[in-house]
């Protein structure tokens, strides 16, 4: 047995895409395995839901290596904190003012995306208030306004209708970052690098409590496969997508593929009404759509992962692999060796377990590979639907995200590309190797 394994490994390592296969498939496992030791299973599902865990990140940011790659200089997101800097601390009767300089280099090739200040001032007995003045590099000194301050505040300078009105018309985050034009001149807004500053001046009426700002200059690429819509990470669900994928594909295909041999068997052995009995409800599942049956079971009961793969190796069981795997078991049933385990008493259960089917494991092997992905494919095509579970950030539901905001419409490319790809990969990978296996176990197929 173990010559005889040694001899197929053999065989199939002279077939190279069945090398690039098990590459291929090899990463994929790796990164699943990683997946939970990198980002807990319980902290993906929280990050997932979006909220404050990404306020720092940009909106909709294309991946930083895409731009890097092209020579680009694009802005990436700067966070500037005032645990970072010396403040200027003036008491006075009752409480004292302050003076937060949140200084910054900026040498990109764009402007920022988004400028949002974050306030914390917890445990003051009455509300501080707070004035705001940026700083440009050429000196001048832009206004902000003042605010009063709740124990948590997020300022959208970005949003700043008024600022806006005064800049000329341009949104924040752009008339803040240029240069001052001439008298008389026209033209695009020219981007101003060199050093800026937000400086807080804020009157504090407490000694003690404390008073904390984080200034987040958004910038235009972000990590290495970017953010969507709610600022999340693109690649937290890049990466928890794959052991998602690969344990929906490989436990559909196990279930459906053994449970379907099992009773394939059971009929060959047994004829009669039980085989009668397994043939017809073969028969009438197989005119049962798959798909339209899982949107219902989505539409009108749940989205779970877990309830549609159950679902999907329930109607699995009765698939037509069963007449494939009769015909092979027939004449197995007839062979000698069979009839010789009847004769020194083997019961029925060792006979189909033991005797039947080892003999048609082998052939089974390729076809078995290549489902894998066609289970992959079948819960990706449910969360495009918008069928996926939402809880899980998986690829299916990046592809969903991704069409219902438009991304391609908008330029988001890498946000349909990244997930798309690993589909691809998971598919070309299962496939290479299954095609290989197939020549391996089937030898009518090698001069072909």
């Amino acid at each position: 047995m173990i010559a005889w394994r040694s001899a197929r490994w053999r065989e199939l390592a002279r077939y190279p895409s069945a090398i690039a296969g098990v590459a291929i498939i090899l990463v994929l496992v790796g990164v699943a395995l990683a997946a939970p030791l990198a980002v807990p299973y319980g902290e993906a599902l929280e990050r997932w839901r979006g909220g404050e865990r990404w306020q720092h990140h940009p909106v909709n940011a294309a991946p930083v290596w895409v731009d890097r790659l092209g020579g680009g200089r694009a802005p990436t997101t700067r966070v500037i904190a005032s645990r970072d800097v010396e403040a200027e601390v003036h008491p006075f009767p009752g409480g004292r003012r302050l003076t937060l300089p949140l200084t910054f280099d900026y040498a990109f090739d764009d402007f920022p995306s988004e400028l949002n200040l974050f306030l914390a001032a917890e445990g003051h007995a009455r509300p501080p208030f707070v004035r705001l003045l940026w700083q440009t590099p050429d000196g001048r000194e832009i206004p902000l306004g003042g605010h009063r301050l709740g124990e948590r505040e997020r300022i959208s300078i970005s949003q700043d209708r008024a600022l806006a009105q005064r800049l000329g018309g341009l949104a924040p985050h752009i008339g803040l970052f240029s240069a001052e034009k001439a008298e008389g001149e026209a033209g695009a807004p020219r981007l101003q690098t060199g050093r800026y500053g937000l400086v807080l001046e804020a009157v504090l009426f407490d000694a003690e409590a404390p008073l904390e700002a984080e200034l987040v200059v958004y910038g235009r690429v972000h990590g290495i496969a970017g953010t969507d819509h709610q600022r999340r990470a693109l690649s937290l669900a890049l990466l928890w997508g794959t052991p998602v994928a690969l344990a929906f594909g490989l436990i559909a295909a196990v279930g459906t593929t053994l449970t379907t041999l099992v009773i394939a068997a059971v009929g060959v052995w047994y004829r009669g009404w039980v085989d009668a009995v397994i043939q017809r409800l073969t028969e009438v599942n197989m005119i049962l759509p798959v798909l339209p049956i899982l949107v219902m079971v989505g539409t009108l009961y749940s989205t779970s992962i877990w309830l549609m793969l159950g679902v999907v190796v329930l109607l699995g069981i009765f698939s037509a692999g069963i007449k494939t795997y009769r015909a092979m078991l027939l004449p197995i049933r007839e062979a000698p060796y069979i009839e010789a385990a009847r004769a020194y008493g083997a019961s029925n259960l060792r006979i189909v377990m033991r005797y039947m089917l080892p003999r048609i494991l082998p052939v089974l092997v390729p076809s078995f590979v290549t489902l894998i992905p066609t289970f992959v494919f079948l819960e990706a095509s449910l969360a495009v639907l918008g069928l996926g579970d939402p809880e899980l950030p998986t690829w299916g539901k990046v592809l969903n995200d991704a069409q219902s905001q438009s991304a391609l419409y908008n330029g988001y490319v890498y946000w349909v590309v990244s997930p798309a790809l690993l589909l691809m990969l998971t598919g070309l990978g299962f496939a290479m190797l299954g095609f290989a296996l197939d020549r391996v176990f089937n030898p009518r197929l090698r001069s072909l």
